[in-house]
């Protein structure tokens, strides 16, 4: 059975806006597209920056470390880093791309639930 966590009130988040919650030791990141809205990791996958902090462009989040990015609808890699050239090819030797760990999200009333499950899952509504 599975189980999902208190994580918000529905207007705790605006349309493009991001915000991190603490569920179960873990920081998630909550993000709000139009009417639907995302959870994932907050940490980036890349060098573990605070996605919260970064920029959110429709489903598109921007870590903002080094400019990874990722889309929420199924935490994809996009972009590993915004370097170029050599830079690029080092540190995609040293650590290659990895999905972003993405959670499905429901809501029940005015609250925002989040999935209770540190597997990597798409999101939905």
């Amino acid at each position: 059975m599975v189980e999902f966590v208190d994580a918000a009130g529905v207007a705790e988040i605006q349309n493009g806006q991001m915000k991190t919650v603490k569920m179960e030791g873990r920081e998630i990141l909550l993000a709000k597209v139009g009417d639907r809205f995302f959870a994932a990791d907050n940490k980036c996958p890349h060098m573990s920056g605070n996605l919260a902090m970064g920029e959110l462009n429709g489903t598109i989040v921007t870590c903002p470390l080094h400019h990874s990015q990722f889309d929420l609808t199924d935490g994809h890699a996009l972009r590993w880093t915004g370097w170029t050239g050599i830079k690029l090819s080092l540190a995609t030797m040293v650590k290659s791309p990895r999905p972003l760990k993405t959670y499905t999200v429901k809501i029940k009333g005015d609250r925002v639930l989040v999935e209770d499950k540190k597997a990597p899952v798409g999101v939905s509504q």
